[in-house]
C-alpha cells in the first residue's frame, strides 16, 4: 500500500510533469491518478504552475503531459462504469485507417470544444500496450523513451517527426516508428490540428 503522502512530498510527480520520470515511473503514476483524487489534483496544480512559469524557460512545456493524464483519469471511469475493454490491433507498416475503423467509429471520439493544443482518447489498453486517438494543434517539444516504443498512424491533417536529424513528413495514411534513445519531435504543418493513432509499446 501506497503512502501517498510521503509518495507526493517525494517530489516525483514534479518529475512526472517536467518528462523525467522513466516509462515505467510515468505509467505507474497515470494509473495511480486514475483512482486517486489527492494525486490527481497534485498533478494538476503542478502542471498549472508550470504552465504559468513555461513562457519564461527555455525548454517548451509537453502538453501531452497533462493530456495523457486526463485520458488515462476517462478511460479508467470509462471501465469502471461498464466499458468493455476493447484491444486495437498493433501498428506495424502495413496497417491502414480501415483497420481501426471500428474504434473511429465510436460516438464519444470527437474533438472537445474547449480543446488547447493536445487531447487524447484511449481505445485500448494491456500492460504492455495503450493505444489512444491523439490531436495535437502545434507541436510536441524534444523527448527520449527508453522503456516503451511509440508508433503512428496519420488520420488527419499533416506534421513532421524529427528522429534525430531525419525529418519525416507525415500525411493521412502514413505510418511512423519511434526508436529508443533517439531524441524526437513533432511539429504539426496542417491549417487543422493533426490526429493520429498513437501506440505506446513497452519494449
Amino acid at each position: 500500500m501506497i503512502d501517498i503522502k510521503k509518495y507526493i512530498e517525494s517530489g516525483i510527480l514534479e518529475l512526472y510533469v517536467l518528462g523525467l520520470t522513466t516509462d515505467i515511473e510515468s505509467l505507474e503514476i497515470e494509473q495511480l491518478a486514475g483512482s486517486n483524487e489527492e494525486i490527481r489534483m497534485e498533478i494538476e496544480e503542478i502542471t498549472n504552475a508550470l504552465e504559468y512559469h513555461s513562457s519564461n524557460t527555455a525548454r517548451p512545456f509537453n502538453p501531452t503531459i497533462k493530456t495523457f493524464v486526463l485520458a488515462t483519469i476517462d478511460y479508467s471511469e470509462r471501465i469502471k462504469n461498464g466499458e468493455p475493454a476493447s484491444f486495437p490491433p498493433a501498428l506495424n507498416p502495413n496497417s491502414t485507417i480501415a483497420d481501426y475503423k471500428q474504434w473511429l467509429n465510436r460516438d464519444d471520439l470527437f474533438l472537445p470544444d474547449d480543446f488547447d493544443q493536445a487531447y487524447a482518447k484511449i481505445i485500448g489498453y494491456t500492460p504492455q500496450m495503450t493505444t489512444a486517438v491523439v490531436w495535437l494543434k502545434t507541436l510536441s517539444p524534444p523527448e527520449i523513451h527508453t522503456n516503451e516504443f511509440e508508433k503512428f498512424l496519420i488520420l488527419e491533417g499533416s506534421c513532421d517527426v524529427t528522429i534525430g536529424k531525419e525529418v519525416h513528413q507525415l500525411v493521412p495514411g502514413d505510418y511512423l516508428n519511434i526508436p529508443l534513445h533517439i531524441e524526437h519531435d513533432v511539429k504539426i504543418t496542417s491549417s487543422i490540428p493533426c490526429k493520429f493513432i498513437l501506440q505506446r509499446i513497452a519494449a
